[in-house]
């Protein structure tokens, strides 16, 4: 199951993950109260959809004063927003997070995965923030650096401490480097989490470290011990035919083409799909 950043972000907060001050808003004028109640002078206006890629698709931008902010999130707030993970129908806006500015120093990357090849959670960091990780890993791979968990003993300081200083965190940021990634473990595990991706994680002028990004995936299998993440999640941000079928228990993926095929594992599914389409 997925959620918005904004509720990634909510997440993050109960385990003392930093991130920026900001609120939700469904309409121009609730955009413009955010950012009032936020203060400063520089706001970023970001669409809530269950997609990357916004940025580039005119999803996030920035507000220089708060008449502005409702000019921008006027534009925001109603648009269909087209992205790579979207496909060329792309997913009508309804809400938009408005967070404060921040003076960036640097920008990083951190995630977590579950590494089914070793059957342990790995934590993922990388010096290119900003990017798509995809794109590293293709173009760049020795710039990933991984640490795998055992879960039998969780996220020792040692893990984190390397991690932290193959970001080249040194002093007052390394403490707060390995503090950020300890939390962003327990979050991940206690939560039953998929995935816990920051992108772009920065360090601020201020010598801070914060999450500008959030992005969480749970397990759906797990949720009935999550009821209150359970409650998190959008419908609408859903194929109706996939929340159609899990209403019977089916794992239903909606494909491209005309042809269904009605599997009862992963294996035989991947090996019918190849011979079709061959």
């Amino acid at each position: 199951m997925k959620v918005h950043e904004y509720q990634a972000k909510e997440i993050f907060k109960e385990y003392g993950i930093p991130v920026p001050k900001g609120g939700l808003a469904t309409t121009p004028q609730e955009a413009r109260k955010v950012a009032e109640e936020v203060g400063g002078n520089l706001w970023v206006v970001k669409a809530q959809i269950h997609a990357g890629g916004r940025g580039k698709g005119g999803g996030v931008k920035l507000a220089r004063s708060l008449d502005e902010v409702e000019q921008v999130a006027s534009q925001i707030i109603g648009m269909t927003l087209v992205t790579h993970q979207t496909g060329p129908e792309g997913k009508l806006v309804k809400k938009v997070l408005v967070e404060e500015g921040l003076n960036i120093e640097k920008e990083l990357y951190l995630g977590m995965v579950i590494d089914r090849s070793t059957e342990c959670p790995v934590m993922m960091a990388s010096t290119e923030g900003g990017v798509e990780i995809e794109k590293v890993a293709a173009e760049t791979p020795e710039k990933i650096l991984k640490a795998y968990v055992d879960p039998a003993l969780g996220m020792l300081p040692f893990y984190a401490r390397k991690l932290a200083f193959g970001l080249g965190l040194s002093g007052d940021l390394l403490k707060k480097g390995i503090s950020f990634m300890t939390n962003l473990y327990k979050a991940f595990i206690e939560k039953d989490a998929s995935l816990a991706e920051i992108n772009p994680l920065v360090i601020t002028k201020e010598g801070d470290i914060i999450a500008l990004d959030a992005k969480m995936n749970f397990d759906d299998d797990a949720l009935y011990r999550h009821p209150d993440i359970a409650a998190m999640r959008d419908l609408d941000e859903e194929d109706p035919l996939e929340v159609e079928a899990k209403k019977y228990d089916l794992n239903y993926i909606k494909l491209d083409g005309n042809i269904g095929c009605m599997v009862n594992g992963a294996g035989l599914a991947m090996a019918t799909m190849d011979i079709i389409k061959i």
